[in-house]
């Protein structure tokens, strides 16, 4: 007789999240090894409910897990038992994990930025890099550019409480230059060989931006953690003045199937037959 066959139930809380691709590439990890998946979009606003009483009311109702992104991302973390020590570290949580002995939480979209940046640029360092945005991502994305030997991390954001939060946890964490960018700099791009936007500008939703019409320079690589649309307007910019480009897809597809396997304490071996059933077009 066969085994019978396992069902995650999963989901995602957050705000803006109506055209998220997550559920997609959730289930499609699931068929790769069998196991049947469903995956719920929770927004807080449409229930009325709290991040906390979300996740309460999740574990309760036997979700193995749920992923968590903007606004939410730190919450989580300050919430729930850190599953791994870079999130205490980081203070920003997309997984939350309902394991038996409560819940734990960890942060893929670090561990999935550096594996789409290595698969992209191999062993070269990322070197000095403009960070624009520090919330959750932008410090997942942080802590990410310090542990792949950045030279120095500037880092943006109109909060600026955010930014010192995150300069002195990444120094807690690395021995890298960590600084704040001055707003009226960002019209040119000189002396920067990363510029990433870890701001949900560009989003559906969030049209626009963060970085000026007209800006200048000569960045070698950048990066955008938005993925849909997959053309925005900071895109544009960038490879405008010639940076090799990694879009925020990339980022989306290895924090998933870090998360899955999380979730479902099994790896994903067949990522390649994954990607391709993601990207299928009938």
């Amino acid at each position: 007789m066969n085994a019978p066959v396992r069902t995650l139930r999963l989901g995602l809380i957050g705000g803006n999240i109506t055209a998220t691709r997550s559920p997609a590439l959730h289930v499609v990890c699931g068929l790769s090894l069998g196991v049947n998946v469903t995956y719920d979009l929770i927004i807080p606003a449409e229930r009325g409910m709290g991040f906390a009483d979300l996740l309460a009311q999740c574990e309760r109702l036997g979700f193995a897990g749920v992923n968590v992104t903007y606004p939410h991302k730190e919450e989580a973390a300050a919430l729930v038992i850190a599953g791994d020590p870079v999130v205490k570290a980081m203070g920003s949580s997309n997984t939350v994990v309902f394991a038996p002995e409560g819940p734990r939480a960890f942060n893929t979209d670090h561990s999935g930025f550096v594996a789409a940046y290595r698969a992209a640029y191999g062993a070269r360092r990322p070197g000095r890099v403009l960070v624009l945005g520090t919330g959750g991502v932008g410090r997942a994305v942080g802590f990410g550019l310090a542990d792949l030997g950045a030279s120095e991390i500037v880092l943006y954001d109109t909060d600026a409480a955010k930014v010192a939060s995150l300069a002195s946890a990444i120094r807690g964490h690395a021995a890298v230059g960590v600084s704040a960018a001055d707003p009226a700099s960002l019209h040119t791009l000189a002396g920067f060989d990363g510029v990433v936007n870890c701001t949900p500008l560009g989003m559906i939703g969030r049209p626009g931006s963060p970085l000026p019409e007209g800006v200048t320079g000569r960045p070698v690589w950048a990066f955008d953690a938005v993925y849909t649309p997959a053309d925005t307007p900071f895109r544009a910019q960038l490879t405008g003045l010639g940076a090799a480009f990694l879009g925020g897809y990339e980022l989306y597809f290895h924090q998933g199937l870090r998360a899955f396997e999380i979730f479902a304490q099994q790896a994903v071996t067949a990522q390649d037959w994954v990607r391709a059933a993601l990207n299928h077009r009938a």
